[in-house]
């Protein structure tokens, strides 16, 4: 039985910095299989025990999961010395915690991307084997056609030889804007393969990566844990996190 302290399991969910778990053990809020826990640095099984605020119990397994409307002009990256990255959106305590970006969007891309420090899930989700679908919005200089999408659904060849993966590519209205969706990630691959149906990219926003959909309620540069529905549609895939 390993026993870990109350505040770092609790700050350890993304919920709580530790200061923060220390003001609601002071006040009382805090219980250990219903029992007041009395200071922050006492010791319980994970596992075992049932930890609650105001009378919620909390999830205490180790692993952490945001969601994050990504805005342009940061990296996707856990740390560079010259340009802002996701983590830099994120506050102090859940810097500390190992927390990655689950595959990369361009500096100049926005939408959803996942943080975790579940390696594992990483893997799993960016697994080619996996063939996880990925959804974008796009707008190009031009106007997208059904010889577009024909071309994405048999699969593209670009000039340096990457062949893709057959994709699907949704006209909308605008003519100029459409939904793409990948069953793979090469580098800038939506940007090269339309800038080899010779219609640059304009603007790119991820909307979804398998069952997890951006939130339009997140603002760009905001960011939330998943919920509990959301994390159970994560481990319907093959060996995902387990649902609270």
């Amino acid at each position: 039985m390993a026993l870990e302290r109350l505040d770092k399991i609790l700050s350890g969910t993304g919920r709580w910095s530790r200061r923060e778990v220390k003001d609601l053990v002071k006040a009382g809020r805090v219980t250990a299989d219903g029992a007041v826990v009395a200071r922050p640095e006492d010791k319980f099984d994970r596992t075992a025990t049932v930890l609650a605020v105001d009378g919620e119990p909390v999830d205490g397994e180790k692993y952490v999961y945001l969601m994050l409307h990504k805005p342009g002009g940061v990296l996707s990256a856990t740390e560079d010395p010259r340009q802002p990255t996701v983590l830099d959106l994120l506050p102090p305590h859940l810097r500390r915690i190992g927390l990655f970006p689950v595959g990369r969007l361009d500096k100049d891309t926005e939408g959803l991307l996942l943080l975790t420090n579940d390696g594992p899930l990483g893997h799993r989700l960016l697994s080619p084997k996996k063939h996880v679908d990925k959804v974008y919005f796009v707008r190009v200089d031009g106007t997208l056609d059904g010889a577009d999408c024909a071309a994405f659904r048999a699969g593209l060849v670009l000039e340096d030889g990457l062949r893709c993966l057959p994709a699907e590519l949704e006209v909308l209205e605008p003519a100029s804007t459409g939904l793409v969706t990948l069953r793979e990630g090469k580098y800038h691959q939506v940007k090269r393969m339309l800038a080899d149906r010779g219609k640059p990219v304009t603007y790119l926003k991820r909307l979804s990566m398998g069952p997890i959909a951006l939130d339009p309620a997140l603002e760009p540069g905001t960011w939330r844990p998943l919920t509990e529905g959301e994390r159970a549609a994560l481990a319907e895939l093959e060996g995902g996190p387990k649902a609270d």
